[in-house]
């Protein structure tokens, strides 16, 4: 079915971003996973954690969208994210894991909540699974015999990391690959001394 040229759509998810250098290190391993593991799809879009799966939005409203997501975020503080090792959806999904944390659950069913309630999209989660926060580095098109080998490399890699995040990204589809189309500052109620501050290991 054709959609009418004034109710064109496009493809939007909500993100977090880390910022370098631990998102250039995560795209050193997209890079790997193409490389070795002839794994791309990764490559489509920059390093991130979703906090909204992908949804459909006309594009002829996309002010609306900007405009109630920056209202959101500024009832929210910058959040702590820490990485820690590998892990894996066996047998396509390598990724590095994220630390569950409170505030990383409470701004994403808060997204989950407010998406329904402000544009009425429902697909917040992918087959209603429960959230699991993660930063993909290879995925649908990693081949079975590939996962295992890529696996058996990662799975014993150590990786520490931990960033503030301070913003929220909506992430667009040009049609091709995901592109950062806006972020949201969240709004802080104290002061962070350096919101670049961070530490990696990796071993």
């Amino acid at each position: 079915m054709q959609v009418k040229s004034d109710e064109k759509t496009k493809l939007y998810f909500i993100a977090l971003i880390p910022p370098k250098p631990i998102y250039d290190q995560a795209l050193e391993y997209k890079n790997h996973f193409k490389e070795h593991y002839n794994s791309k799809a990764s490559l489509n879009s920059p390093p991130h954690i979703t906090l909204h799966m992908p949804f459909r939005w006309k594009e002829a409203k996309e002010n609306e969208l900007v405009q109630k997501l920056e209202t959101f975020t500024k009832s929210f503080d910058p959040i702590k994210v820490c990485l820690d090792n590998f892990s894996a959806f066996p047998p396509r999904v390598i990724f590095i894991e994220v630390v569950k944390s409170e505030a990383l659950e409470v701004i994403q069913k808060a997204i989950q909540r407010f998406c329904k309630k402000e544009f009425n999209i429902f697909n917040a989660n992918y087959k209603e699974q429960a959230f699991h926060p993660h930063l993909t580095l290879a995925f649908r098109d990693l081949k079975k015999p590939n996962f295992k080998n890529a696996w058996e490399e990662f799975e014993k890699k150590d990786f520490k990391a931990e960033f503030i995040a301070d913003r929220l990204a909506l992430l667009k589809h040009t049609g091709r690959i995901w592109q950062v189309f806006k972020e949201f500052n969240l709004e802080s109620s104290y002061t962070i001394d350096n919101q670049s501050s961070l530490a990696t290991t990796e071993g």
